[in-house]
């Protein structure tokens, strides 16, 4: 196991060599990014099954931050976003992320042993990743001062499918914690198969929270709501596919980010802080919030098997919809967000919809 978690480590390693801060003004000085961490479990839903458990870390650079060898990643996405007359009108924002994320997908009956052929396989995913986040703000182009805004996300995750995932381990390790059956057929998991999968995801706030109708009552004021629309796509053996959906927010004191925190498997790991712009605890912003996103899922090795092995595979839906319904409050630096989330019959056979919760804590690390 040392041995598996050395592996990963060395890609981690390989994935951030060479950083470079592109703005080390006095600004930045005392910034050391944003934290967050991601947890999803079907347990918050009163399951245990399918997408059981995600599980992922992550860092977001300060502004102007990248690496080395994504400098030509970023170079492309500002010669698509911008012009050259612009680039020096400071409508953008670029950051570089990392993160280290571990999924499990298990079936319904955890005492059978042998293969059950009409039930999702056994499967896990430990991988790493690497990711440019470029933020344009096309009010500042054309000063209409519109508020429009967008954020591109590349994202390049790489690691290991099947036992070298470690996911038979990490489930087993909570379940005797917590003093739960564990699931008894983790031989028959896919095989290891190295994973490579490239996400790309755009949003567009269209513009600044706008206030309620009614918000001027005293009992109703600083109400606001936005929406911010979204489409994505990835490639790889892992999951390839292509999604569009958006975001609805309702609340107090609104941050003029790009939404609430994307599911594990429906973005790139772009938690942006956006509340006190000082570090201090003096902001407070509440607000319920509603995602929606539609996905053509071509490939998707937790259900098709593995990409040049027999393994146990059954035949998915190429259509599925991801519903989520939660709450965000941030305190100053420091974001808690709570979602349920609500997805579709991923193959054919499956009785019921997948359910689960999501929590995610972001911190702005400013001292």
């Amino acid at each position: 196991m040392i041995l598996r978690v050395s592996l990963l480590a060395a890609v981690i390693g390989l994935l951030v060599a060479g950083p470079a801060s592109a703005n080390d003004s006095a600004a930045h000085k005392n910034d050391f990014g944003t934290w967050s961490f991601q947890l999803e479990n079907d347990l918050f839903a009163g399951a245990d099954r399918h997408y059981t458990n995600g599980l992922r870390v992550s860092w977001l650079s300060p502004d102007g931050d990248t690496v080395e060898w994504l400098d030509l990643a970023r170079d492309a996405l500002e010669s698509i976003a911008l012009d050259e007359d612009n680039l020096s009108r400071g409508n953008k924002q670029v950051r570089f992320g990392v993160s280290l994320g571990q999924d499990i997908y298990t079936p319904e009956d955890r005492a059978r042993t042998d293969v059950i052929l009409d039930d999702r396989p056994y499967a896990g995913w430990l991988y790493g990743a690497a990711a440019l986040h470029t933020i344009t703000d096309h009010g500042m182009l054309d000063s209409t001062k519109t508020g429009l805004k967008d954020l591109e996300s590349v994202e390049l995750q790489i690691g290991m499918v099947g036992p070298w995932a470690l996911g038979e381990q990490a489930q087993n390790l909570i379940h005797e914690l917590r003093l739960i059956d564990t699931f008894k057929g983790w031989d028959n998991q896919i095989n290891n198969e190295p994973g490579i999968m490239l996400l790309y995801e755009r949003k567009w706030r269209l513009a600044p929270p706008t206030p309620v109708l009614g918000s001027s009552d005293p009992a109703w004021s600083g109400l606001e709501i936005d929406f911010i629309p979204s489409v994505g796509a990835s490639l790889g053996n892992v999951i390839t596919e292509a999604r569009t959906g958006g975001a609805v927010r309702l609340g107090w004191n609104i941050p003029e980010n790009f939404g609430p925190p994307s599911l594990i498997q429906g973005g790139a790991s772009f938690h942006e802080w956006g509340a006190a712009t000082d570090g201090s605890f003096t902001d407070v912003s509440v607000y319920l919030f509603a995602t929606a996103e539609g996905r053509y899922v071509a490939r998707n090795i937790f259900l098709d098997g593995n990409t040049f092995e027999d393994s146990h595979s059954l035949h998915k839906r190429h259509w599925v919809g991801d519903l989520s319904l939660g709450l965000s409050v941030l305190l100053g630096p420091v974001n808690v967000s709570y979602a349920s989330a609500f997805r579709t019959r991923e193959f054919d056979g499956q009785d019921r919809l997948n359910r689960f919760g999501s929590v995610t804590l972001t911190w702005q690390a400013t001292f």
